[in-house]
């Protein structure tokens, strides 16, 4: 099966689970994740209407932001853990950071943006379920840093982003989502300086539609388009 034939699978996918519960298809973007994927595929996903790519490692977007060139529509986004030592080579090459887990991330995301004239949109990931592996905010502590992080000018949080708990089970992680969807609900009623708790990032391939039922507006898809990685 071709990507362009599993794009549209994909498509029709977000389609069906927004119809499901009363949601317009058009608030779903689709963010091809691209980790370990080649150039000559992400041109393929490109030509198969894919706008958004998702790059979890800073070292293969170096290498295949310049191999794929400028494309009309084309934009990167963030989606893997940042080391602080790299958040300089991250901001301004990445229309989106999906992974800002902490006040001081966002604090040195500021500084580099300051430096280079620019307004750095950002996610806050949320550790939904508590996962000691797994870093970002706990919910209890989330309007405090949102606070924090509202007053770096150079930074604009646009939402919640999240990785629930592996389950080989879709249903399983439905909770999760409910859980973010809530959370960002709550938190929308505040008024940012600097942008607005709008976007949800959560869903993958193996739970997308499930997380669309709870409400992502994005949804971050690798395998499902380019196959199993190696």
């Amino acid at each position: 099966m071709s990507i362009a034939d599993r794009v549209q699978i994909i498509r029709e996918g977000i389609r069906e689970a927004a119809l499901r519960v009363g949601r317009d298809p058009a608030t779903v973007q689709l963010v091809a994740a691209t980790k370990t994927v080649s150039p000559s595929l992400l041109v393929e996903a490109y030509e198969a209407g894919l706008r958004i790519f998702g790059e979890n490692r800073l070292q293969e977007a170096q290498e295949k932001i310049p191999a794929i060139g400028p494309r009309q529509g084309l934009g990167w986004h963030f989606i893997g853990r940042m080391q602080r030592r790299k958040i300089k080579d991250i901001v301004g090459k990445f229309g989106l950071i999906h992974s800002v887990e902490s006040v001081e991330q966002a604090h040195a995301i500021d500084g580099v943006a300051e430096k280079i004239g620019i307004q750095q949109g950002i996610l806050l990931e949320v550790n939904v379920a508590g996962e000691e592996n797994k870093g970002g905010f706990v919910s209890n502590d989330i309007e405090d840093a949102i606070a924090k992080i509202d007053r770096f000018p150079h930074v604009a949080i646009r939402g919640l982003m999240t990785l629930p708990p592996f389950s080989d089970h879709p249903e399983n992680v439905r909770p999760y989502f409910s859980e973010l969807r809530q959370l960002r609900d709550s938190l929308a009623e505040r008024k940012l300086t600097h942008g607005g708790m709008i976007e949800l990032s959560m869903g993958m391939s193996g739970d997308y539609h499930i997380a669309i039922e709870e409400g992502a507006t994005m949804v971050r898809v690798g395998s499902a388009i380019f196959g199993q990685r190696n």
